[in-house]
């Protein structure tokens, strides 16, 4: 079993397991979703989840959930498919490894990580900038 939450702790997921790898999408549903990328991540077995969820019926075939107490993204799932979770719900994502992309060639010019020079770890951000420390999070 693999827990998960969002971002102020209300809805609370317990999966029998999640893939070993996760996909990102460029699409435009997923790009006005997450804001820019969308990543997901397969629920392997029975999954559940308790709280304050909202529904979105996304499209014909799929629907998008959210927290309804802090807006935390949870999942799109199509009406044949897995939970595809947000993998920022579980710690280090699970464990999974990004294995590919889908609509790679709608990724906005800007977006290409590879090339960013200035990477600030944890430790040189939260020297000079205001944050909340891990462990007093719900």
């Amino acid at each position: 079993m693999i827990e998960g939450r969002c971002l102020c702790g209300a809805v609370r997921i317990r999966a029998e397991g999640l893939a070993g790898t996760m996909s990102a999408c460029f699409c435009a549903n997923c790009q006005r979703w997450g804001g820019g990328i969308q990543m997901g991540l397969d629920a392997r077995g029975a999954t559940r989840v308790t709280g304050p969820v909202k529904i979105y019926r996304a499209t014909p075939f799929s629907e998008r959930a959210w927290c309804d107490t802090c807006g935390s993204s949870l999942w799109l799932k199509d009406d044949d498919g897995p939970h595809e979770f947000c993998p920022g719900l579980f710690d280090n994502a699970g464990g999974a490894e990004l294995t590919h992309v889908v609509y790679a060639d709608r990724k906005p010019a800007g977006f290409d990580f590879a090339g960013v020079p200035d990477r600030i770890s944890k430790a040189d951000y939260e020297s000079n900038n205001p944050f909340v420390p891990e462990g007093d999070m719900p």
